[in-house]
């Protein structure tokens, strides 16, 4: 894993703060506010929840099969890639 990378865990995602080898233990981040991809064709609201697809490795409002990843924070059009969203 690189700086930046999303990691899903069982029940959140986190975010790694160092850069992470294939089996090493390191850093990760659990909480804050972090730019992440999201799905292009779904707009966001404030306060909507969010979730991981670690198929598509973006940002989903769909619950099913992916993992919780925090609340929206700022409003995300249908033609945008990215989200800002608090983790946890």
């Amino acid at each position: 894993m690189l700086v930046g990378e999303v990691i899903p865990f069982k029940n959140i995602v986190g975010i790694a703060v160092t850069n992470i080898a294939i089996g090493d233990v390191g850093a990760v981040s659990i909480s804050g506010v972090y730019q992440m991809p999201a799905v292009k064709t779904t707009a966001f609201e404030v306060g909507d929840k969010l979730y991981w697809n670690d198929t598509a490795n973006q940002l989903t409002a769909t619950a099913t099969d992916n993992t919780y990843a925090g609340i929206c924070v700022e409003p995300k059009n249908s033609a945008t890639e990215i989200a800002l969203i608090k983790l946890g």
